[in-house]
């Protein structure tokens, strides 16, 4: 992170001192440079000019006392409170009253790192995200004794250097690092409920949602160490907030020493010659040659256009706007509320029920996931999963999970996204900003709140909690809020 961070200051036209006790740390972090560099030159994204420029303004320095010019001073080193602060004081003393020290820290208090300083307003955080040169965004933190206006200066030099920037309040995991966490808890459940098996899940997330990688595939590249450290870190710093439940299965993962990629095995084998996991997919199944749908499908109405395209013939039938169903052959066929199809069949009335799941855009998905009520009949499931591939869509089938995989996740987000609005973390538009950029979100937690309804989800997390019995899935009150007045987050 440290030359990464150097790479991006170097490259935007400051001189920059790359520190490390160790002069080999030091090679090794501008021969980094020096290939990234190189990389952008083969592109033609960098004339060969400037990147010697570039590497001509970084200056190593193994002695604090070579960079005492510095006007802002961007520490990267081991995520330890105590060596920080020793490295903060040391840096005060010796830097000029106007220099700007910075913390890159992803989990640890601004404001705890501050109470070490004889002038902690001289502190804020700079939140790069991993390899820096790339990744856009730049969380620009502010502890108690961080004053506005040093905060509106890192956010402008970050955005003249290339980033996105977004303020964030100094708490546990600030945005990205906080709001994240049910991406990873909500699959880790319902793999914990043996509803699918990782490959599906991903799947369900990745083709269906949008979401660059599946849940599992990002724990395993991230390093289950590292994952699970953070999420107890959050959990801890919470005070114990069943939200941020640390799973038991990552627990076992570490304990047996399956880190993920890094040690070659974690949700997957990363082996030599091992095959690659693939999702589970329905058989084909016969398709009806007609479709009944009843009312407004909201979200989903794109996919009355595939069975348009597929010659599939659609009738209407009046309903309720926006949370309708469709009609195949017995079955009806609906998205998930975040009840069971068991449940759900047995209060509608409707024992051939199947539910689906959450995407991110029906009229292109590749792939939708499904679930069955227990009652519901092989014939009446069968027409409806052939359909549906008739309209183009492999479909996956998962155990009857409350709220299936992508529903579930996505309204966790935008629950956890809610309370960092409420709780003065950051604003929607940072918030939703901060998710896109450092995690490549395929829409912000809350403009998707927005766009499902922010009532739906409201419903959605209740039925949740009502099916687990659990604070976990208590919902935001800002949600609550919204839901009573109709607002939306980004008016």
């Amino acid at each position: 992170m440290g030359s990464g961070i150097a790479h991006v200051a170097a490259l935007a036209g400051h001189p920059v001192y790359l520190y490390d006790t160790r002069a080999e740390a030091i090679d090794k972090g501008i021969a980094g440079i020096a290939k990234d560099l190189a990389f952008l030159v083969d592109k033609g994204k960098l004339a060969g000019e400037e990147r010697d420029a570039v590497l001509a303004r970084i200056t190593g320095v193994t002695q604090l006392t070579d960079a005492k010019d510095a006007g802002l001073a961007i520490e990267a080193i081991v995520e330890n409170l105590d060596i920080k602060q020793k490295l903060f004081r040391e840096l005060e003393a010796l830097l000029g009253d106007d220099a700007v020290l910075a913390s890159n820290t992803s989990s640890l208090s601004i404001t705890a790192m501050g109470a070490a300083l004889a002038r902690p307003e001289r502190l804020v955080g700079l939140h790069f995200f991993n390899p820096a040169p790339r990744m856009k965004l730049v969380e620009i933190v502010s502890g108690l004794a961080t004053p506005r206006e040093l905060a509106e200066r890192m956010h402008a030099t970050a955005k003249a250097w290339g980033k996105v920037p977004v303020y964030a309040k100094s708490t546990p995991g600030f945005i990205v690092n906080r709001v994240a966490r049910p991406y990873y808890a909500e699959a880790q459940r319902v793999l914990a409920e043996c509803a699918a098996e990782p490959a599906t899940l991903d799947a369900a997330m990745r083709e269906g949602c949008g979401f660059p990688m599946g849940p599992f595939e990002l724990m395993d590249l991230i390093g289950h160490d590292v994952n699970f450290a953070v999420t107890n870190s959050v959990f801890d710093a919470y005070f114990g907030d069943k939200r941020f439940t640390p799973s038991l299965i990552q627990q076992e993962l570490v304990a047996a020493g399956r880190l993920g990629r890094k040690s070659g095995h974690g949700f997957y084998s990363y082996a030599a010659g091992a095959a690659k996991a693939a999702p589970r997919t329905e058989e084909t199944h016969g398709a009806e040659n007609v479709v009944t749908v009843v009312g407004g499908l909201g979200v989903a109405a794109g996919l009355i256009g595939r069975f348009e395209a597929a010659g599939i013939e659609v009738r209407r039938a009046a309903g309720s706007e926006g949370q309708g169903w469709l009609e195949i052959g017995s079955a009806r066929v609906a998205l998930s509320d975040g009840r069971t199809a068991t449940r759900r069949a047995v209060e509608d009335g409707v024992p051939n029920l199947v539910l689906f799941d959450l995407c991110l855009d029906y009229a292109a998905t590749p792939r939708l996931t499904l679930t069955r009520a227990d009652q519901c009949g092989q014939g009446a499931w069968g027409a409806a999963v052939g359909t549906l591939q008739r309209a183009g869509l492999a479909v996956s089938r998962i155990d009857d999970v409350a709220g299936l995989v992508g529903l579930r996740t996505v309204a966790m987000l935008a629950n956890e996204a809610a309370d960092a609005v409420l709780q003065g973390i950051g604003t929607a538009a940072d918030i939703d900003t901060a998710m896109r950029f450092g995690t490549n979100y395929p829409k912000g937690p809350l403009a998707w709140a927005d766009q499902l309804g922010v009532a739906f989800v409201a419903r959605v997390l209740a039925n949740l909690r009502e099916h687990y019995g659990e604070e976990r899935y208590r919902v935001s009150p800002l949600i609550q809020r919204k839901t009573f007045s109709g607002a939306a987050f980004h008016e």
